[in-house]
C-alpha cells in the first residue's frame, strides 16, 4: 500500500478548489493526433493518441475557468493539393499522467474518476453534452 498521509494539524481554514475547468470530449471514438494537436492549445492533456473515449470523458485541462467540449476524434481532410511544409508531423506535448490520489484531488463536484484494472479515467457526472449545459443553467 502507498498514501501521502504525513500527520494531523488543527484546522487552517477550507480546502481551495480548482479555479481552472476541463477539456471534455463530445463524440465518442479514438482519440487522433490530429484532433488532440488542436485541443493541446486549448490546455494541457490527460490522454495521448490512440485512447479510446467516450462523450463526457475528461481529456484535458483547459487553461480557462470554463468546461470546453473538444471533438479529439476529428481528422484531417484530404485534399489532392499538397503544400510543402503543410504535412510535417504534428508536436503533441507529453500527456499528463493521473495517480488514483491525483485524480481524487482534481476532481469537483460535478465530475468522477472512473477505476478499472488498466486505466484510470475522469468523466462529468452527466455524459450527455446537451444535458450538462442544461443542468449549468438551472
Amino acid at each position: 500500500m502507498n498514501h501521502i498521509f504525513d500527520s494531523y494539524e488543527p484546522y487552517k481554514g477550507d480546502i481551495v478548489s480548482r479555479a481552472r475547468g476541463t477539456i471534455v470530449a463530445f463524440e465518442p471514438g479514438k482519440a487522433i493526433t490530429y484532433g488532440l494537436y488542436n485541443a493541446q492549445d486549448k490546455g494541457d492533456l490527460f490522454i495521448g493518441p490512440g485512447t479510446e473515449v467516450y462523450e463526457g470523458m475528461i481529456v484535458g485541462l483547459n487553461s480557462r475557468g470554463e468546461d470546453l467540449a473538444v471533438n479529439v476524434c476529428k481528422e484531417k481532410h484530404l485534399t489532392n493539393t499538397r503544400a510543402s511544409g503543410s504535412d510535417d508531423a504534428l508536436r503533441l506535448v507529453p500527456p499528463i499522467q493521473m495517480s488514483l490520489e491525483k485524480a481524487i484531488e482534481f476532481i469537483q463536484d460535478d465530475e468522477l474518476v472512473e477505476i478499472t484494472p488498466k486505466n484510470i479515467r475522469l468523466r462529468k457526472k452527466i455524459l450527455n453534452n446537451k444535458d450538462r449545459e442544461r443542468a449549468a443553467r438551472k
